[in-house]
């Protein structure tokens, strides 16, 4: 069972924000990570097994205050692909060309 996370962390700097996604990423069952929000200090984090308490607390010592703002199931989309066919079909020419050998030909055969 996939889930969304979405985690406030109080990042000042690029490097904040970088270290926070490094550490986000290499969390257990972690499938994405990403920034988002206004002040882009949320990070949202989609994973399978992901526990967020150990990944709030592991931010919280690493790079700043973090609180959980949302968690919520992520559902699948549709597994069905439906292929359109064109209104028509293209297919390539090929057009074989083959040398005629003539041993004594009665005529010049560049011109």
């Amino acid at each position: 069972m996939k889930q969304k996370f979405v985690l406030k962390v109080q990042m000042t700097c690029g490097k904040c924000r970088t270290k926070a996604l490094e550490i986000a990423a290499s969390a257990d069952g972690v499938n994405s990570v990403a920034i988002q929000g206004k002040d882009q200090d949320q990070v949202v984090v989609i994973g399978d097994g992901v526990d967020p308490i150990s990944l709030v607390c592991l931010l919280r010592k690493k790079v700043g205050p973090t609180e959980v703002v949302t968690v919520e199931e992520v559902k699948p989309k549709d597994q069905k692909i439906e292929v359109k066919e064109p209104p028509y079909r293209c297919y390539p020419k090929f057009v074989t060309y083959e040398p005629v050998y003539e041993p004594d030909p009665p005529y010049c055969s560049i011109m």
